[in-house]
C-alpha cells in the first residue's frame, strides 16, 4: 500500500464516521427525551440504548485496542442502563467517541493498517478490518434508529 492509498482510506473512513454521527444527531433531534429512551416495540431497543451501544463499541474496539485509551466496556449496561441521562449528554459522548475514531484512523500508517488485531468479541484479523467492521456496525444500527424514529413519529401523529 502506498502512502497515498493509506491517506485515502483514512480520509474515506473518517468521513463516513462523521457523516453517520451527523445523521444520528439529526435523527435524535426529532425525538423528545422520553422518545429517545422509549422502546416503541416490545422487542428491540430504544434509540438511546443503541447510541450507548455504538459509543461503547467504538470506545472499546478502536479506543482501547488501537488508540490505547484504556476504556473499559460494560456491554450489558449499554442495553440495560435505566438512568435515562439527558439526550444531549449521550450524543456528546458519541461525538467524542467518533472524534477519537477519526483521530485514530488518521494516525494509521501503512504498516499500522495491516497490524494484527485481537480483541474480545472480534474476529477481525487486522486494524483495517476492525475499523471497517465498526463502520458497518454503526451504519447497521443507524438504519434501526431511522426505523424507530419513524415509528415514534407515526405514533405522535396517529
Amino acid at each position: 500500500m502506498s502512502d497515498a492509498v493509506s491517506v485515502t482510506i483514512a480520509a474515506g473512513l473518517a468521513r463516513d464516521y462523521q457523516i453517520f454521527a451527523q445523521r444520528l444527531r439529526s435523527l435524535a433531534d426529532g425525538l423528545s427525551q422520553e422518545e429517545f429512551w422509549t422502546r416503541p416495540f416490545a422487542y428491540g431497543n430504544s434509540v438511546g440504548h443503541l447510541v450507548l451501544h455504538l459509543t461503547g463499541n467504538l470506545n472499546y474496539y478502536i479506543g482501547t485496542q488501537i488508540a490505547g485509551t484504556g476504556y473499559v466496556r460494560n456491554r450489558d449496561l449499554e442495553f440495560t442502563d435505566t438512568s435515562r441521562r439527558p439526550k444531549a449528554e449521550v450524543l456528546d459522548a458519541l461525538d467524542a467517541a467518533v472524534g477519537m475514531v477519526v483521530n485514530a484512523v488518521r494516525a494509521q500508517t501503512d504498516a499500522d493498517w495491516a497490524r494484527p488485531y485481537d480483541a474480545v468479541g472480534s474476529d477481525s484479523p487486522n486494524r483495517f478490518a476492525i475499523v471497517l467492521r465498526c463502520a458497518e456496525h454503526f451504519f447497521h444500527h443507524l438504519g434501526q434508529m431511522i426505523y424507530l424514529a419513524k415509528e415514534h413519529q407515526r405514533r405522535r401523529t396517529a
